[in-house]
């Protein structure tokens, strides 16, 4: 069972905590971690591309000249492809390009992200983090003492809008709450810094 430091605000060290095995102590599948982070990118894909078909152009209803006879090539329409100002073919139209892995394969890159973090030792659990108030110089700080220079992901186990206000500004910090924690998040930051709260309800839900 993974044993990690438990820490206060200030940095100091308070205790330790009991890792659930099952969520933070298996095997980091990184096949898995892929295929989860090219869906959460492939959902954020606006798919708003789009170009005019032949129905989208006005114009082109009369054939340009008679069929034989004239020297030219012979044209129905002036919005053919093949003229300046036609339609496009088989061009891109708005789209989803979400889809979704099975349960049980979130469920697994969720385990084995938390499990890379743990592996390398860049999880730090707090024994608690409220602010009174919002103050982007104070959580700079915390998370200064805490992290060091390293990109930051904070999870609280319910919205601390303090924290939240205060962690939004500052360049490389993410926040979030243990129900929206992810895959991509968690990869695209260095430290993972967690309530004791927060890692009771991920291990509720994950274990």
């Amino acid at each position: 069972m993974p044993r990690v430091a438990l820490y206060n605000i200030n940095g100091q060290q308070v205790g330790e905590v009991d890792l659930d095995e099952r969520v933070f102590g298996g095997e980091v599948n990184e096949a898995v971690l892929h295929d989860a982070v090219v869906m959460q990118l492939a959902s954020r894909r606006q798919g708003t591309a789009a170009t005019r078909g032949w129905a989208d152009i006005s114009g082109g209803g009369r054939k340009p000249w008679r069929q034989k006879g004239t020297g030219r090539a012979r044209a129905g329409s002036i919005r053919s492809p093949l003229w300046r100002g036609g339609a496009v073919i088989f061009g891109p139209q708005p789209r989803a390009y979400g889809y979704k892995l099975p349960k049980k394969v979130r469920r697994l890159a969720l385990r084995s992200a938390l499990a890379s973090k743990v592996r390398d030792g860049n999880i730090i659990v707090l024994d608690e983090l409220k602010l009174e108030q919002p103050r982007t110089r104070e959580m700079a700080g915390i998370l200064k003492t805490l992290a060091g220079k390293d990109k930051a992901l904070v999870v609280t186990a319910t919205r601390e809008p303090n924290v939240e206000l205060s962690a939004r500004n500052i360049p490389g910090v993410s926040y979030l709450t243990s129900d929206g924690i992810n895959v991509y998040d968690l990869l695209a930051h260095d430290k993972l810094v967690m309530t004791k709260d927060a890692v009771a309800r991920v291990e509720e839900v994950l274990a």
